[in-house]
């Protein structure tokens, strides 16, 4: 029995199934082939979730490295500023020494 579009029915017929939909599908399917068929994508639905578990695992590690590091450079960034302010400062007009110098 399909949709009426009076009623905000589909207009097509979907594309793919969801995790509930294979499971209630295997209560009404008794061939061999579509058993088989059924358990595959219930396993791929259960490694999809396994994935996302990893990626979003993964996409929190390199949030606190990404942090972490730049709290390093900042740090590093203020040491070498801090050593810049402690050299001691040269007179503008000191003669020039190298290749480019006159004299």
């Amino acid at each position: 029995m399909t949709s009426s579009l009076e009623h905000g029915g589909r207009r097509y017929q979907p594309f793919v199934f969801t995790e509930n939909g294979v499971a209630m599908l295997s209560s009404v399917l008794k061939s061999e082939t579509a058993i088989d068929v059924n358990i595959a994508i219930m396993r791929i639905f259960t490694k999809l979730r396994s994935f996302l578990v990893l990626e979003k695992e993964f996409v929190s590690r390199m949030g606190n490295l990404e942090k972490d590091t730049a709290e390093v450079f900042k740090m590093v960034f203020e040491k070498l500023d801090t050593l810049d302010e402690q050299l001691p400062s040269h007179k503008k007009d000191r003669a020039k020494i190298g290749l480019n110098s006159k004299g």
